[in-house]
């Protein structure tokens, strides 16, 4: 989003200076929302489509696919895999509070792909089973971080452990020259009273009144900062790579200037 809003303002800045202050700001303002759609268009709809292309192509036969969470672009993969053919079965793993694999579940469910679904805590128990991870992307930075849904880093430090590739699927449009090394410096903070609650579970009632105790807070960190340690390839649409070739894509494909 950091970069898209960066490139509204470079487009921006010449369309204000060269409005006449006599003329009405309507052709200024549908000029600068062509280039807008312009950007969706080429940065966003069309990256995805050829993102997907690349991507199928780390699908086998045979493979057990594991992704954590919800990633569009990470369905928009499997949904193609299975309609060129492939046979291969996904493991979706979800945590709480946000449980947004469950989402991803029932769209693979529907167009008939075998699924296995599991928590978080189970990742050690099922790594066993898994050939290749997918997984979305937030951001990508420039040291090679990746910035995924909280819960991403322990899904790929666990591959990792047990030897498995996680496969990182994100547009260019989120890559960015900021370096981060850790999940706290900056993340986004999601709402705290979404862990006081276990759905269907009202008998869980611990956290029931913890505004009420002075020496409590809940932290509810939206993100994970992955390290490129635990990532075997970032998968773009201008194909893939390690994420230590980041700063390239960077240099090679940034035409606008930074602000």
């Amino acid at each position: 989003m950091r970069i898209a809003t960066k490139y509204v303002k470079l487009q921006a800045s010449p369309l204000v200076s060269k409005i006449d202050p006599a003329a009405h700001e309507v052709d200024a303002k549908e000029e600068l929302v062509e280039k807008i759609n312009t950007y969706i268009r080429e940065k966003i709809v069309f990256a995805d489509n050829v993102l997907v292309t690349n991507a199928v192509a780390k699908v086998y036969d045979d493979d057990v696919i594991l992704t954590y969470s919800f990633s569009s672009v990470v369905f928009n993969i499997l949904l193609r895999a299975k309609k060129e053919g492939k046979k291969f079965r996904v493991v979706v793993m979800d945590s709480r509070p946000q449980l947004e694999g469950r989402a991803l579940l029932r769209h693979l469910l529907s167009h008939g792909i075998a699924c296995t679904y599991v928590l978080l805590n189970a990742a050690s128990y099922i790594m066993s089973e898994v050939t290749k991870v997918f997984l979305g992307a937030s951001a990508v930075l420039s040291n090679g971080t990746v910035m995924s849904r909280a819960g991403s880093a322990a899904v790929a430090m666990m591959a990792t452990a047990t030897s498995k590739p996680v496969i990182i699927c994100c547009e260019t449009y989120k890559f960015h020259e900021k370096v981060q090394l850790d999940s706290i410096t900056a993340n986004e903070l999601g709402d705290p009273s979404m862990l006081t609650h276990v759905a269907r579970r009202p008998d869980v009632t611990a956290l029931q009144d913890w505004e009420q105790q002075p020496r409590l807070g809940l932290l509810n960190l939206v993100y994970d900062a992955m390290p490129q340690d635990y990532i075997t390839l970032v998968v773009t649409e201008f194909g893939a790579i390690p994420p230590t070739s980041v700063p390239v894509i960077l240099r090679e494909y940034r035409q606008e200037p930074t602000i």
